[in-house]
């Protein structure tokens, strides 16, 4: 027999877990699918280290802390977690949608899909043997902070990303030193004001143009913006280049669904209900007037695309009230 679930969600990063997690207030059958071995997106793959600070009542939290408190959340309910699966496909039926993955179909009546930018894949660092380098100087992230302790460390990259890592390797690092392209900074006026204020060396307008092993330390080859021959040498220990990701929707292109987008976002209406009847969909991945990329707004949009789905497929359904009166404090 097939199972057959009220609401299938795509994706297993914040937004979706959240939205998993008021399904299960609506008592909806819901299973959460996430092609990644554990849950958390992008955040928990690659940013576990990273402060958190758009959470409404948590000055800060680090993205692995926030990902497992999540996980509690999850456990008040009787929810399908599948990690490890793609969805290959979801089809159209009668009753809703066939969704398909590597282990086998399930039905459902409606999808949210929350799998944010895609596939995320780091731009790489465009210098002639870089690839040598990875994982051993060469980092597209920050995984482990006790793995920088007491190193000199540098960062490439102008954007809030790299000014976070920059920040929070500031503590345990011997040394850091944020470079950029450009005199000016992308990322949000206050996180730029802290980075002035630490002791992170920024160096700009400059680009990398060579990597040399220099023992077990990386001498890199700087060229000032806009000079031809002056070159100039730092020598450590470590290099993180966050010039930021890549989106790639290739696996949402394959399924038998065709959902309009906006410049490869998927374009939603205020209810977060895309172009195809029954399929929803929230994140960082969605576009409409006035996103803004944050969790927090991922976090805004779950409720909305769970109530939209319970009040037209499910109507005869107890409508919603407040949270503290449909869960337990633990």
């Amino acid at each position: 027999m097939t199972e057959k679930y009220d609401i299938t969600i795509v994706g297993g990063g914040p937004a979706g877990m959240f939205a998993a997690f008021y399904a299960g207030m609506h008592n909806a059958k819901t299973q959460v699918v996430e092609s990644l071995a554990a849950l958390g997106g992008q955040v928990n793959a690659l940013y576990p280290e990273k402060t958190i600070l758009d959470v409404a009542g948590l000055p800060a939290i680090k993205g692995r802390d926030l990902v497992a408190a999540q996980q509690k959340q999850l456990q008040q309910f009787p929810l399908t977690i599948k990690t490890g699966q793609a969805v290959t496909n979801i089809t159209p039926n009668a009753t809703g949608f066939t969704v398909t993955t590597a282990k086998g179909t399930t039905q459902t009546r409606a999808v949210i899909v929350a799998v944010g930018n895609g596939a995320f894949t780091p731009r790489k660092l465009n210098v002639a043997g870089a690839d040598v380098f990875t994982g051993k100087q060469l980092f597209y992230s920050v995984r482990d902070l006790e793995s920088f302790r007491d190193q000199v460390v540098m960062v490439a990259g102008g954007g809030d990303a790299a000014i976070d890592q920059a920040l929070m390797l500031e503590p345990v690092a011997k040394s850091v030193t944020l470079l950029h392209r450009r005199a000016q900074f992308r990322g949000l006026a206050h996180m730029v004001d802290l980075l002035h204020a630490s002791t992170v060396n920024v160096k700009t307008p400059y680009l990398i143009r060579d990597l040399q092993a220099t023992g077990d330390q990386l001498d890199v080859t700087l060229k000032p913006v806009g000079v031809t021959d002056d070159m100039t040498h730092q020598v450590v220990d470590k290099l993180v280049v966050s010039y930021g990701f890549t989106a790639d929707h290739h696996v949402l292109d394959a399924w038998d669904v065709d959902m309009a987008a906006d410049q490869r976002l998927i374009s939603v209406d205020r209810t977060m209900a895309t172009s195809v009847d029954g399929i929803y969909a929230i994140g960082d991945g969605v576009m409409y007037p006035g996103k803004q990329p944050l969790i927090a707004t991922g976090y805004g949009e779950a409720p909305i695309a769970v109530q939209a789905i319970m009040s037209k497929f499910f109507p005869d359904r107890r409508g919603p009230v407040h949270s503290t009166s449909i869960t337990t404090q633990q």
